[in-house]
């Protein structure tokens, strides 16, 4: 409760100190919310003297270096017809990058030469899509990848030598694998199987012993491994079997218990663990509460992110790559009114460089912040989310744009959102909220989501466009209700249960048909079957809604293009 009146009366402070007579900003051009970054996914090599890092060249992100100690940068590879996804080392001399062809998101695994040369696809598989499992950084050539070029519906573990190309099986999938999990010496060892409703965690200790499930949890239990610990002992992971809040955990594959509780937190699910290669332990875990916090197990690093903090304060710090003997550091800063920053941090000299922002045509004071709000459903749940007002408008009264997120079992975040942003832009405020079933909150949280598509997760979004109504923020005759997934279903489902509410209704590649929607999460070993449920009429409402005076607007995302469909005249 405490919690509760502190964030109302920041809130509250934040809104009457909103002048309407602040600046309104310019009208930034759509395409600059949305365009390539001019530098992204910078990587460090192990020796640290070299940068790998994605930059346009003829409007396509490709793969460039430069020196480290400055100079000027290089260009390795001339994509035209996609952008290239991710960039990484693989020793000193060999960059690794990953690009489909013509948006079929089957991606292949390239490699080239430090100095241009050699290029090639290591994954040359018609139909195929390839990811690495572990670079095995202290192998000079070989990577563990996983494809599905033995059988398209399943993903086996190979050997990938990076210079001669060769590759060999190293893992049979048998049916249901998901994630192939290596100990520190490379050695595949654990792995998890789903069948859509129940996972299971299979064990061997060597790669010579068989399989055995020795962990099932349902669709409310989870257990996720993240890495063995640093004796090729033991796994630490997030579990909240037993528990509401998931929790970071060292768990035993010899008798399937957990040793020790690393941390948990009463108001959050942990989100991850991350660790020191080199110095062999674990050092932060992160959870999210309105924004990602972190807890440090680690001096080192917590000093290094403090003084990083110091050094840059106002946006959200992470490092986020490093060379090998971690006296190196890329670190990217993000908030609510940034694409992002990159920076090389030197830990022993304390030297601090910029590398790149990932947006510098966009200026942080033309845009608008991103506020946590918390407003109660009509049943006593406490609802956080986000409201994001136009700078330099008066907060009274205005057209407002309500947003759920998509999955529905999915979050938003205190980040920067370009929809979120050109909307505010353009004069509108922007209500997000993490309804029931939103993730990060816990078991209960989540579960109260249950067969309640169309209920009480429909009346938490109601919930809220009342409660930014009822705050004098919102036109009652100006707002508009947009989203994309399960974002999209909510939609149509405000236009069925709340026709009056909203006067706009717009979506996007939704979960209409929910027996799709089902079927496509189970083939990607979600659990939606056993977790949805849709209270009946919402499509015989929409029929029966159809000839009314609300406009609804649709749009189907393809990979080529989107293409939009009129369902409303006055759309």
């Amino acid at each position: 409760m405490k919690h509760f009146f502190v964030v109302l009366t920041s809130f509250l402070f934040w809104l009457t100190g909103t002048r309407a007579d602040d600046a309104v900003p310019p009208q930034i051009p759509v395409r600059d919310f949305f365009r390539n970054p001019q530098a992204a996914g910078f990587s460090i090599s192990p020796n640290g003297k070299y940068l790998a890092l994605l930059q346009p060249w003829n409007n396509r992100l490709n793969v460039w270096i430069e020196p480290v100690e400055g100079g000027e940068a290089k260009r390795l590879t001339s994509i035209t017809d996609r952008d290239i996804s991710g960039v990484s080392w693989k020793g000193n001399d060999v960059v690794l990058f990953a690009k489909d062809n013509g948006g079929d998101e089957n991606y292949h695994l390239y490699s080239v030469d430090r100095d241009g040369k050699n290029q090639r696809d290591l994954t040359p598989f018609t139909g195929v899509r390839a990811t690495i499992v572990d670079d095995l950084e202290d192998n000079p050539t070989d990577v563990i990848i996983q494809t599905n070029q033995r059988d398209k519906q399943l993903f086996d573990a190979y050997r990938l030598n990076v210079i001669t190309g060769k590759i060999t099986l190293a893992a049979q999938n048998p049916g249901n694998i998901q994630q192939w999990i290596t100990d520190w010496n490379g050695k595949i060892r654990a792995a998890t199987t789903t069948d859509g409703v129940n996972t299971s965690l299979l064990y061997r200790k060597t790669e010579q012993s068989a399989w055995k499930t020795i962990l099932t949890t349902n669709f409310k239990e989870s257990f996720d491994p993240e890495f063995f610990s640093f004796d090729n002992q033991h796994l630490f992971g997030v579990s909240n079997i037993g528990r509401d809040k998931a929790a970071a955990v060292e768990f035993d594959p010899e008798t399937a218990k957990e040793v020790r509780v690393i941390y948990e937190n009463p108001d959050a699910d942990v989100g991850r663990l991350a660790y020191s290669r080199q110095r062999k332990v674990l050092t932060l875990a992160t959870y999210k509460t309105w924004k990602q916090q972190i807890v440090f197990f680690d001096h080192e690093t917590e000093d290094a992110y403090k003084y990083l903090q110091q050094q840059l304060p106002g946006f959200d710090v992470a490092r986020v790559g490093r060379d090998k003997e971690e006296n190196k550091f890329i670190v990217v800063l993000t908030g609510d009114r940034t694409l992002g920053s990159y920076y090389l941090y030197d830990i022993k000299a304390k030297d601090i460089r910029k590398l790149a922002d990932l947006g510098p045509w966009l200026h942080a004071d033309q845009l608008a912040e991103m506020k946590p709000i918390e407003y109660q459903s009509r049943d006593g749940l406490t609802i956080h989310g986000y409201l994001t007002l136009p700078k330099g408008r008066d907060p009274k009264n205005l057209p407002v744009v309500v947003n759920p997120h998509g999955g529905p079992w999915a979050r938003d975040d205190w980040e920067f959102n370009p929809e979120v942003q050109f909307l505010a832009n353009r004069g509108y405020a922007v209500l997000q909220m993490n309804f029931r079933g939103s993730t990060g909150y816990g078991r209960k949280f989540f579960e109260a989501s249950f067969k309640q598509w169309g209920g009480t997760m429909q009346d938490d979004i109601t919930d809220g466009v009342n409660w930014v109504i009822q705050q004098g923020i919102a036109d009652p005759k100006r707002v508009a209700i947009y989203g994309g997934s399960y974002g999209g279903y909510a939609v149509l489902e405000g236009l069925v249960k709340t026709p009056g509410l909203q006067s706009l209704h717009l979506h996007e590649h939704n979960s209409a048909v929910l027996e799709t929607a089902i079927g496509d999460d189970a083939r990607n070993g979600g659990r939606s079957g056993q977790r949805q449920g849709l209270v009946p009429g919402t499509l015989a409402g929409l029929k029966r809604r159809q000839n009314q005076n609300t406009p609804l607007c649709c749009s189907r995302r393809e990979r080529s293009a989107s293409k939009y469909r009129r369902i409303h005249p006055n759309c």
